[in-house]
């Protein structure tokens, strides 16, 4: 139900970002060569078709990577400082994108036609008009819904858990105008909460809905209250109301979902995970082998330095390869530069480090420290082992170790092992509670969007210096 006002708010935002970067790349012209140019020299030389068409270019395309860095995705609670970085974000890459696109021409659209002053500018006014734009824009509708402003009156058939989710998910998102009136109880059930206005009976839910003229209704009964769908659905079709169904197994699931459709039959996916899908999946793998070369072909001076280190520093290969789970539980070699003594195969792969191991080498401490010892997994990414960003892969050993002791830590499977992750720049490194790094895992994988992973790589060569867990 929230995807049907969520999907008009989308479009509104959609269509004043149009509108702002034009109107950013007007006023980025304006500036450059009117009051920079007083006298009017270099604007008798400029091709304004040109600045037109990188205008109208430029305003499509940041669109487009505001949706794929997921923009538009309903605000849970994310401060204004949030969105403001994801605008940043996504202004630099759509400049990034568009400039690269326009290197390859020549001629009336070459990149070297246009202005620096002008890109800064409009990048600059794009990114703070569009902030203050989506602030205001929210603020004006929580004011109109709390004026009563096309709100839709919803009463809810249920009083247990997952009732208080669904209000919970409604108090979240007022922005959409849903305002629950009251709720209907089943059998022999009480209220989860003191706040849930009890309005009758399931078993006489023909005469509620005439005296409350709800706008929608939604069955949130749990199993234990009772079934009464066929009731409800046959009131709501005689009252004329929207009905909503929510799985009376929602109390026993903490993932997210998703409804899928086969021939018209709806499927129900218990764990979503969005970098799967493929669209996504395309995305964040470009972005992968992009990255990855990239690094590899600044990083190789580094590597050679790195390698000599490790030679003179101790006695052994410059590389280590250890056995690693990664995807769908499936084990690959894991490359990284040697930071300990050789070791017999047993101990390496059955042993915890610890703070001061005294197996970690002299070179091998700063590198860890650093996570420079974990650079050649580039390689790994290019291969299609791993993923620049994702959780971090463990040895077999201490997999099935964590698995008979940690409930959820196999979901951390669902995606590609990664070089860093949200819980590497949230410092759970090292000797670090295992329960809480499966938690941000499985955050990061259900709430995957490309804007979070430059995020987190963004933030990782901060926490590699700095983190004190890394030994």
């Amino acid at each position: 139900m929230l995807k049907e006002r969520s999907q008009t708010f989308k479009l509104l935002f959609v269509f004043l970002d149009v509108i702002f970067s034009l109107g950013s790349c007007l006023f980025a012209f304006f500036l450059r060569f009117h009051l920079l140019d007083p006298s009017g020299v270099d604007r008798s030389y400029v091709d304004t078709e040109s600045y037109a068409i990188l205008s109208f270019l430029l305003s499509l395309s940041q669109v487009l990577v505001f949706l794929s860095v997921d923009l538009y995705h309903p605000r849970r609670g994310l401060s204004f400082a949030d969105e403001f970085l994801v605008i940043f974000g996504g202004v630099f890459l759509n400049l990034l994108l568009v400039l690269s696109l326009l290197f390859f021409f020549r001629g009336d659209l070459g990149s070297e036609r246009f202005s620096r002053t002008f890109i800064l500018a409009f990048a600059g006014t794009n990114i703070f008009s569009t902030s203050i734009l989506h602030f205001l824009t929210r603020q004006i509708l929580r004011y109109l819904r709390s004026k009563g402003y096309n709100l839709r009156r919803v009463l809810v058939i249920g009083v247990r858990q997952t009732a208080g989710r669904f209000a919970d998910s409604v108090l979240r998102h007022q922005i959409y105008g849903y305002q629950i009136v009251g709720y209907v109880s089943g059998k022999n059930t009480k209220p989860l909460r003191k706040e849930m206005k009890v309005l009758g009976k399931a078993e006489r839910i023909e005469k509620v809905l005439q005296e409350v003229k709800p706008d929608l209704v939604v069955y949130a009964l749990n199993n234990e209250e009772g079934e009464y769908l066929q009731d409800v659905l046959d009131s709501c079709d005689t009252e004329g109301i929207d009905l909503k169904v929510i799985p009376g197994f929602q109390e026993f699931i903490t993932a997210k979902g998703r409804v899928d459709e086969m021939d018209g039959l709806p499927v129900i996916s218990i764990r979503n995970i969005p970098i799967r899908l493929g669209y996504n999946r395309f995305i964040k793998r470009s972005f992968d082998i992009l990255f990855s070369l990239a690094f590899i072909l600044f990083f190789s001076p580094f590597y050679l330095v790195l390698a000599i280190l490790v030679k003179l520093t101790s006695e052994g290969p410059v590389f280590y390869m250890q056995e690693r789970v990664g995807l769908d539980n499936k084990s690959f070699r894991m490359i990284k530069f040697r930071s300990m003594v050789v070791q017999e195969k047993s101990r390496s792969e059955t042993t915890w480090t610890v703070q001061n191991d005294p197996r970690v080498t002299k070179i091998g401490k700063i590198m860890r420290k650093t996570s420079l010892d974990e650079t050649p997994q580039f390689f790994n990414v290019l291969l299609g082992d791993m993923s620049v960003v994702g959780p971090r892969p463990e040895r077999p050993h201490f997999v099935e170790k964590f698995k008979s002791d940690h409930r959820h830590y196999m979901r951390r499977h669902a995606v590609k092992a990664g070089i860093t992750g949200l819980a590497q720049v949230k410092g759970l490194r090292g000797d670090t509670s295992i329960e809480e790094r499966i938690a941000v895992d499985i955050y990061y994988i259900e709430n995957w969007s490309l804007w979070l992973d430059i995020k987190i790589i963004l933030l990782t060569p901060f926490m590699g210096l700095m983190d004190k867990n890394a030994y």
